[in-house]
């Protein structure tokens, strides 16, 4: 893999109080596929990663890596705040067959920029396929700096991807100025997708895509293509929709929306998330009903 633009999915997890439903999984793959997204993110935080057990987390990723079939790349959420953790399931899920790993800042321990560099640099260690780093300082209390990234890309040519969710197109910015091309940024937020785009950024990981690929695959490819205007109306069509699937912690709106669509057999989220309230549920149908989705 060269060219990471595009809408990438970050992968809801399907569950019951059983467990994993992989039948289901297996129906939203095969959809993503359909609705022509540039590839998957099995087992990020979309995907619960937090609550699957160290065997469900890997048994995921193989799932999924079956399911696509090659026909899309399979990146596998293999982050974590213990560094030794971090080098075990990127290794489990190399050896599975994943084509890259996306990689979240360390979150609680809230290590300095120093240690986020030698953390990245151990697991950037144990694998030469693409390592997408994933700077999200709202849940992990750190960001990964930008000087950072640049100097993990040049020690290391297969960190080349950055998942911005900061919401600061500054950042996005000061990246692309200082990358150019060598680092591939791509939005953490559907909502800021156009904004990012507007200034260096080349597509998204989507939580949206789960529900409606073919929407998100067309505003990408647009701001791609150049169509700022068309891009910009499809976005502002879902911008209700974007806020309302993160109006409670993701992906409990996600699995909601999935479920009241016929997707899934359950909204089912482990504990410590929970369902959504009454009156939550209630605004998510109504921004749903606006988006025509």
């Amino acid at each position: 893999m060269e060219n990471f633009s595009g809408v990438w999915t970050a992968l809801i997890t399907p569950m019951t109080e059983v467990g994993v439903d992989y039948d289901a999984l297996e129906k939203l793959v095969e959809a993503q596929i359909k609705g022509g997204v540039k590839g998957l993110i099995a087992v990020g935080t979309t995907g619960e990663s937090p609550t699957l057990d160290p065997v469900e987390h890997i048994v995921v990723i193989k799932k999924v890596i079956e399911y696509a079939k090659g026909r899309v790349p399979v990146i596998a959420g293999t982050g974590a705040n213990c560094t030794r953790e971090a080098v075990h399931l990127t290794r489990e899920a190399d050896e599975a067959g994943a084509d890259g790993f996306l990689i979240v800042a360390p979150y609680y321990n809230k290590p300095s920029q120093e240690g986020v560099f030698l953390h990245m640099s151990e697991i950037a260690k144990c694998t030469t396929k693409p390592i997408f780093l994933y700077s999200i300082p709202g849940r992990c209390g750190i960001e990964i700096s930008n000087d950072v990234a640049v100097r993990l890309r040049e020690k290391f040519p297969h960190v080349c991807v950055m998942k911005e969710a900061g919401g600061k197109a500054e950042k996005v910015v000061d990246l692309h100025n200082k990358a150019g091309d060598k680092i591939c940024i791509l939005s953490g937020d559907d909502g800021l997708t156009v904004d990012f785009m507007k200034v260096g950024a080349k597509g998204v990981i989507s939580v949206a895509s789960n529900i409606i690929p073919e929407r998100m695959v067309e505003l990408v490819d647009l701001m791609l293509a150049g169509e700022v205007e068309k891009a910009q109306a499809i976005s502002d069509s879902l911008a209700g929709f974007f806020k309302a699937l993160f109006v409670e912690p993701n992906p409990v709106p996600a699995k909601n929306v999935m479920f009241l669509k016929g997707m899934i057999s359950s909204p089912y989220v482990r504990l410590p998330l929970c369902q959504m309230t009454a009156e939550h549920l209630d605004y998510l149908k109504e921004e749903m009903r606006k988006a025509g989705v």
